[in-house]
């Protein structure tokens, strides 16, 4: 995992040139919006608890197959399996909004996910359904205007949907 800086830096050094113009605006606005990444990633994690359980909760509550005898999240051991997926994921797109990049979502989290579901006979569906609704708690929590720094968020919303949206698609 490479963050921004590093990363313009070896792309830079690869083509033996100097970090070019967007490229450093593209800096100066990740660090422009460093206040508000903190505090978006501080209102995931300290809600983190609640929104995978309210995720999970919820999609219980769509798809009762799962939880019913025979289901993918019946016995304690697969529920708490299914809660610790979706807690995982969660985790790993506070590391990719905190450092602006997807790259650790994608390597240490989404990288051979689905072909690991596939064998197990995890239903993907189910797990991009679950990725969906932890992302709608969590930006409705991160967007809440109130004790946080002020300011136009909309992109870093987009930004951590898209996150979600890269995790729904990598096991859906």
């Amino acid at each position: 995992m490479l963050d921004a800086f590093t990363k313009v830096v070896a792309q830079a050094d690869a083509q033996g040139t100097f970090a070019s113009d967007s490229q450093i605006d593209a800096l100066k606005a990740m660090v422009a919006d460093g206040t508000k990444r903190i505090d978006i990633v501080n209102r995931i994690t300290s809600n983190s608890s609640a929104i995978v359980a309210n995720a999970a909760r919820s999609l219980f509550d769509d798809q009762p197959n799962l939880i019913a005898p025979g289901g993918n999240a019946y016995t304690n051991r697969r529920m708490a399996a299914c809660l610790r997926d979706m807690e995982i994921i969660l985790r790993y797109v506070t590391y990719a909004t905190f450092t602006g990049d997807a790259s650790v979502l994608d390597d240490r989290c989404l990288n051979g996910l689905r072909e690991t579901y596939l064998a197990l006979g995890v239903p993907g569906g189910s797990v991009a359904s679950g990725v969906g609704k932890m992302k709608d708690a969590a930006i409705a929590i991160a967007n809440d205007p109130n004790g946080i720094t002020k300011g136009d968020c909309s992109s870093l919303m987009a930004e951590l949907g898209g996150y979600f949206d890269r995790a729904a698609s990598a096991v859906g």
